[in-house]
């Protein structure tokens, strides 16, 4: 039989998790589409005697604040349409934000069939997901403390109710700087993505997303405990070819779970 994992341990694997999924987030939610737009165009018509300059000048202007004000509606981190979002609605879009990436890549070892969700890196990516999603909305309902949002992955993925103590890092197997390290190494592929392209690429994403996934696997069967897909998805997923469509919407549903289940224990613990 397994050793039983500790409260200690769980920490001990969250609080760099939750260090590692914050900069991943902060960049995705401090994006601003804008910002390109803004720089691009011109804020003002060149000076000309010309009329026909002054009438392309003038129209160039009419386009500038019609794109602007097309890109302020949509609604995305920085923009004026995501101010007047509720923080139910923006809990949804970081959902499917987080979805798209991290449900396809938890779904891709489905093509298997039963073999390959035997294999541990489905359930780790999946519980990834759930994890960065939770940290997303945690953000959301203005909860940035680590220890709290360590408090909220233990509850709602493993039902654990972590001591605020313990989870605040006291008394864990990590050093501060221990911690710091193992953080840095979780980014490591954010970090070389910003440096050489100037912002974090897709495969950069999918790679930290990896790196999160294992992780966690030294948690062993707590990962089994995160919200799972319905009944049928599960039965589905064992199908060859087929599994990866019913692993996808499986994942879909018990990330949809995770966050009903995250919005929940926020509410119980607001931030002081």
């Amino acid at each position: 039989m397994a050793d039983r994992i500790t409260d200690k341990q769980v920490v001990t694997v969250l609080r760099p998790f939750v260090r590692a999924t914050t900069p991943m987030l902060d960049a995705l939610r401090d994006a601003n589409p804008l910002g390109a737009a803004r720089r691009a165009l011109p804020t003002h018509a060149t000076p000309v005697d010309h009329e026909d300059a002054q009438e392309l000048a003038k129209v160039k202007r009419g386009l500038r604040r019609r794109l602007l004000r097309g890109l302020e509606s949509v609604q995305f981190p920085g923009t004026t349409a995501w101010e007047t979002m509720t923080v139910d609605q923006r809990d949804r879009w970081w959902v499917n934000r987080v979805g798209r990436v991290t449900v396809l890549l938890a779904s891709i070892p489905g093509l298997g069939g039963a073999l390959a969700d035997r294999l541990p890196i489905q359930n780790a990516l999946a519980t990834a997901g759930q994890a960065l999603m939770l940290t997303a909305i945690a953000a959301e309902h203005g909860v940035t403390d680590q220890a709290e949002r360590v408090r909220l992955i233990a509850k709602v993925l493993f039902n654990r109710d972590i001591d605020p103590h313990l989870a605040a890092g006291h008394g864990d197997h990590l050093t501060p700087a221990q911690e710091t390290e193992a953080a840095k190494k979780l980014t490591e592929d954010l970090d070389e993505s910003t440096k050489r392209h100037g912002k974090v690429t897709v495969k950069a994403t999918a790679r930290a997303l990896r790196r999160l996934a294992q992780t966690l696997w030294s948690l062993g069967d707590e990962l089994d405990k995160r919200p799972q897909g319905r009944f049928y998805h599960r039965a589905l997923g064992y199908l060859p070819i087929i599994g990866m469509a019913a692993d996808y919407l499986g994942e879909r549903s018990a990330l949809k779970r995770a966050a009903k289940k995250g919005r929940k224990w926020l509410a119980a613990h607001p931030p002081t």
